[in-house]
């Protein structure tokens, strides 16, 4: 087979894996929005009640994660643009600075969710339960919403983890980078969730 065969399926190749994560992340923004659709349609019933329960949540750990997310959205885009320069290295260290950066967004999540159920601020518990009942969906829909982003967190760093496998050992390269470029997609989808979930949670008026 020639060169140029061998370069045209390769290109196909890269458009089906690229078309591939666009359909999978299509999926995850009707699932996402799905959520906020009934979160939309309970805060309009229920107006008051969320209100209350926004104040019960912590918006410094909220807008730090923010911050978290946005810089970490950053790295994962400098990593790409540097193996595209063929800095393999480079790139390397910005993967690994995106982990580190979502290492402190499940940190100070860890401590969020800690905190509330220390406060028996959680769904089932005894002082939740004696809420008006906008305020207990507010609840079951926070850490619902919240868990399920903290999965796909979770889920980002294992892909973040093979991508840095991958760059390491070059299957990763200035001329196949495919990969990498679905991993950041996944990640900045990671991110734009939040974007979302922030000022929905935290900044209910």
């Amino acid at each position: 087979m020639s060169d140029v065969a061998i370069k045209h399926d390769e290109h196909r190749d890269d458009i089906g894996a690229k078309l591939g994560m666009w359909l999978f992340i299509f999926t995850e923004l009707l699932l996402f929005g799905g959520l906020f659709l009934v979160y939309a349609v309970y805060r309009n019933i229920y107006p008051e009640d969320f209100h209350l329960g926004a104040l019960q949540l912590n918006v410094t750990l909220g807008t730090l994660n923010t911050i978290v997310l946005l810089v970490s959205s950053m790295t994962v885009a400098m990593s790409i643009t540097a193996i595209q320069k063929g800095n393999s290295k480079l790139s390397m260290r910005l993967v690994l600075l995106t982990l580190l950066l979502a290492c402190v967004f499940l940190v100070n999540k860890y401590f969020e969710w800690g905190a509330k159920f220390e406060h028996d601020l959680y769904p089932g518990s005894d002082l939740v339960l004696q809420f008006k009942r906008g305020s207990i969906i507010f609840f079951g829909l926070y850490f619902f919403m919240t868990g399920l982003h903290m999965f796909h967190v979770i889920v980002g760093m294992v892909v973040l983890m093979v991508l840095w496998f991958k760059l390491k050992n070059t299957t990763i390269n200035k001329d196949d980078h495919v990969l990498l470029e679905n991993g950041g997609l996944y990640w900045h989808l990671v991110d734009l969730i939040w974007i979302f979930l922030f000022p929905l949670l935290y900044l209910v008026t």
